[in-house]
């Protein structure tokens, strides 16, 4: 199974709202901890380590662009 990288979410405003909701009033380290949390859930949900080496790949080529 590739990555999925074309938008694949039902509702993605809704999801961001929620997400930004889950960060309303915590500290930053709280909120890098929520992140890593919530990345490590995800990860077991997808449970396939090409695909998630792929997704790590990608983020961090998109993130030294920016």
């Amino acid at each position: 199974m590739p990555l999925i990288t074309e938008p694949n979410l039902d509702a993605p405003d809704d999801f961001y709202e929620a997400l930004i909701d889950s960060h309303r009033d915590l500290t930053p380290q709280a909120s890098h901890a929520l992140n890593a949390r919530l990345v490590l859930l995800l990860s077991n949900h997808i449970g396939r380590l090409d695909v998630l080496k792929t997704a790590l790949a990608l983020a961090r080529a998109s993130g030294e662009t920016a």
